[in-house]
């Protein structure tokens, strides 16, 4: 068997705020989940719980975020959270703070045999 990307979603989120990393994470997590309404485990005959879920998250201070927190947003599957610098911290006027921008990244796969 061979795992096998099947579909790749891509969202945007911030805090305006709190500079909560994580909160920014997730917003983006699910901008990206709720751009999809693909019944894509069903098409191929699994469970949704095969379903092999990669999480890229782009924000400037990847150690500021909670994976585990990440990881209860989906309601089935495997997801793998992945962190990376990238994302945006914009300065708020006055220098008083920062608003948090994260990109999300999700790709799901399944471990399926080859079709050539």
């Amino acid at each position: 068997m061979a795992k096998k990307r099947i579909l790749v979603e891509f969202g945007m989120g911030s805090s305006l705020r709190r500079s909560d990393y994580t909160k920014a994470a997730a917003r983006a997590i699910k901008d990206a989940l709720w751009h999809n309404s693909i019944s894509v485990a069903e098409l191929f005959g699994f469970s949704k719980d095969d379903m092999i879920i990669d999480v890229q998250i782009g924000v400037q201070k990847p150690d500021a975020v909670d994976a585990d927190a990440l990881k209860s947003i989906f309601p089935y599957g495997q997801p793998n959270i992945q962190i990376t610098k990238g994302g945006l911290d914009i300065q708020k006027p006055g220098g008083n703070g920062i608003t948090v921008v994260a990109n999300a990244a999700i790709s799901v796969s399944f471990d399926m045999e080859p079709t050539v």
